[in-house]
């Protein structure tokens, strides 16, 4: 194959939807009314030296109708779905690929707000690959407790590969938009799709190998690592965040540092500081937030150069530029299930979402344990292998109490709070 690979799935080129077809609108609405239809699903993917595409799928979802159709590619290598009743659809292609050396890819990609209807029967998907990452998000707990607490946030990284891996200079970034919105930024300079942009950044101390995780092992980073259980804080949390490995310390007197290792602060504003306010919250409606492995040649540096900025229409406050290639992995949180058409991120990062539904409720979300056959998939060290289809609609349970080292996940023996 091409080193650019383009695939078409389909026997019938998509035609755009545009702000002329309000009929289309109009008898998509009329959904109980209409026939059901065929649909053709046409991908392009931009993978160098992808092997098959065999076993992927496409979803076609009317979150308002309560539609919903999955369809695999087949031997012929279409898509094609068949008794489709009229709507509006989030249509996303989804699966795992292979390259010519054998490294794993998740391929996605999705169109929202696409408008099903007779006479409109194929569509164009643009799906692109994210090699399969050995970290991923376990468990995000940002809803808040009752009393309008939100000091007990964290964030949760597994090692869910069969090797060990270390933690230092991945970065953690909270994805901009901060809050999900169908006001998409209209950037300063030409966006193509392929990057994600950070509002704040902050990564793992460490040189190399000073924080290693093994397989089945997890690090919590929390906003403000203490019991918030106490008086002090607020007895209605769920969640004693004294045993976290990390911190993100924001200098605050009032919500002073704790034994926890403190993550180090990139980027804020364009700027290394951390910003005049003493806090790191992040939207308790549900933010996006990324793991990044940026190789150090590449010179990224969204403080001192340009070239990793960007700007939302005529703000001068900067953004970090991420390229999707180095995203590890990806979820996107939003106010609920109506925020379908309110994504702020490339597919290929994420391509769902996942929400809680109410603030300040004392619940989150957490990783599903991968199910075969009936029984809980392992490693040979016992190690649970979570699911990640990079789809957090999949993904992830909603609305649990939230539980740090959930399942067993083993605890670093460099932590330093147990000691």
């Amino acid at each position: 194959m091409n080193n650019r690979i383009q695939h078409f799935l389909a026997a019938v080129a998509a035609i755009a939807f545009t702000a002329t077809s309000c009929t289309g609108f109009s008898e998509a609405s009329d959904a109980e009314e209409a026939e059901p239809l065929k649909v053709s699903v046409a991908i392009s993917i931009d993978v160098e030296n992808l092997k098959s595409v065999k076993g992927l799928k496409a979803k076609l979802d009317d979150y308002t109708n309560d539609y919903h159709y999955v369809k695999e590619v087949n031997e012929a290598g279409t898509i094609d779905v068949s008794d489709v009743i009229p709507g509006i659809y989030t249509i996303s292609v989804s699966g795992n690929a292979f390259d010519k050396d054998d490294v794993e890819y998740y391929v996605n990609g999705n169109v929202v707000n696409k408008a099903i209807y007779k006479g409109m029967t194929s569509v164009s998907v643009n799906v692109q690959g994210l090699k399969v990452s050995p970290l991923v998000f376990k468990e995000i707990y940002f809803a808040g407790s009752k009393g309008w607490y939100f000091r007990d946030q964290f964030y949760e990284v597994y090692n869910n590969s069969s090797e060990v891996q270390y933690l230092d200079g991945i970065y953690f970034a909270q994805l901009y938009p901060t809050n999900a919105t169908t006001k998409l930024p209209v950037w300063k300079y030409e966006e193509d799709g392929t990057n994600c942009y950070g509002a704040r950044v902050w990564k793992f101390p460490g040189v190399g190998n000073d924080y290693p995780l093994q397989p089945g092992e997890s690090a919590v980073i929390s906003q403000f690592a203490a019991n918030h259980q106490l008086e002090l804080y607020n007895p209605e949390s769920p969640v004693d965040g004294s045993h976290s490995e990390f911190e993100f310390n924001m200098d605050n007197p009032k919500f002073p540092d704790q034994p926890a290792i403190d993550m180090v602060h990139v980027f804020y504003q364009g700027k290394a500081e951390k910003g005049s306010i003493p806090q790191f919250l992040t939207p308790v409606f549900g933010g996006a937030f990324a793991l990044m492995k940026i190789p150090a040649e590449v010179g990224w540096d969204p403080v001192n150069k340009e070239e990793w900025k960007n700007y939302d229409g005529k703000s001068t406050t900067p953004m970090a530029k991420i390229p999707c290639k180095y995203v590890l992995d990806a979820v996107e949180c939003v106010n609920n299930e109506s925020y379908s058409n309110a994504k702020r991120i490339p597919a290929v990062v994420d391509a769902g979402f996942t929400w809680v539904g109410e603030t300040y409720c004392g619940l989150g979300v957490a990783r599903k344990v991968t199910i075969e056959n009936g029984d809980t998939l392992r490693r040979e060290n016992g190690a649970i292998i979570y699911q990640d289809t990079n789809n957090s609609t999949d993904d992830f349970e909603r609305r649990v109490v939230p539980v740090m080292h959930r399942n067993g996940a083993g605890v670093p023996k460099w932590n330093v709070t147990y000691k």
